[in-house]
């Protein structure tokens, strides 16, 4: 999330109410995720196993809970609790904002975009040329779609990420002030989630078809011209690149990247990275010649054990 101007970190400091080290007019430009973080960004960590990686990121300013040596050309923000004032940040410079009517007045749509009925389209949302966007469809804040996309009936863009932080007296969740971003030429079936970014964007690249029931987790990037077929479960964080193709009900963990013309066969489980241009089966998913095989050798024990007796 970049902010709409420069703060300085005193500025910041006084936001979330917290001590900082560094030049009190050291520039601040935005906020993000330790994985998509830039020079001016504003990153948080609160366990000592990342506090190197915190340090060590493109980001220029640490939000930290312990005061500790900076980095030549960083500066800290020292906080009892970063997780609940990146919350607080994130309260300030993306703040949730009531809509009263089906469509916000800030909305922007574009020529020959159709609207059926009883969709929402929330504040500063910007909808392309020639988009059809079917019956009770959510496009929450911030949005933007290209042109030439359709959205099939009671699919929803813009939940918040499925991020939390386990406390004794519950689960906090993460905030989100990211933004969902759908390139020209996407189809998005019915009753799809796709989540935003926490603080950066949650991206469906130009192409890419998208089936029914299909869900796409925080941050996720999806590549051009892919193919992705109902009830697969993508987590957030995840990279697709282009001309992927995944088959049905296909799930993925976060974090992992899918290499340009993949082939994720139906009901597979993905916990690793994939490889450019092969095609993959099972749990975990492996490549599916290989997989066959495994197949073919569990179905014949019972005939093994036959001939050992």
């Amino acid at each position: 999330m970049k902010f709409n101007k420069t703060y300085n970190l005193s500025e910041i400091a006084s936001i979330i109410e917290c001590d900082f080290i560094g030049e009190a007019n050291f520039p601040v430009l935005g906020m993000n995720e330790i994985h998509v973080v830039e020079p001016g960004d504003i990153v948080f960590v609160d366990h000592p196993k990342y506090y190197d990686k915190a340090l060590q990121s493109a980001a220029t300013i640490v939000l930290i809970n312990k005061e500790v040596d900076c980095p030549e050309g960083k500066a800290l923000l020292i906080s009892d609790d970063p997780f609940r004032d990146f919350n607080k940040l994130s309260k300030h410079f993306r703040p949730f904002v009531d809509s009263s009517v089906a469509i916000s007045p800030t909305a922007e749509i574009g020529k020959n975009t159709i609207i059926q009925p009883n969709c929402f389209i929330g504040n500063n949302v910007k909808i392309g040329d020639n988009c059809l966007i079917h019956s009770n469809v959510s496009i929450y804040d911030n949005t933007i779609i290209g042109d030439n996309v359709i959205i099939h009936a009671g699919s929803i863009l813009g939940g918040d990420a499925f991020y939390y932080k386990k406390r004794p007296e519950g689960y906090d969740q993460l905030l989100s002030g990211g933004r969902v971003v759908i390139e020209d030429n996407v189809g998005i079936g019915a009753l799809c989630t796709i989540d935003k970014g926490v603080t950066g964007d949650t991206t469906i690249g130009a192409g890419t078809k998208i089936d029914n029931q299909v869900h796409v987790g925080h941050d996720t990037i999806i590549g051009k011209k892919c193919l992705i077929a109902a009830q697969t479960g993508i987590a957030g964080c995840v990279v697709i690149e282009d001309e992927v193709t995944l088959w049905g009900q296909v799930g993925m963990k976060s974090g992992i990247t899918i290499h340009s013309k993949a082939v994720v066969l139906a009901q597979s489980g993905v916990g690793n990275d994939l490889e450019s241009g092969k095609t993959y089966f099972g749990t975990p998913a492996e490549e599916s010649r290989e997989k066959f095989k495994q197949l073919v050798y569990i179905k014949r024990i019972p005939e093994i054990i036959e001939k050992l007796k």
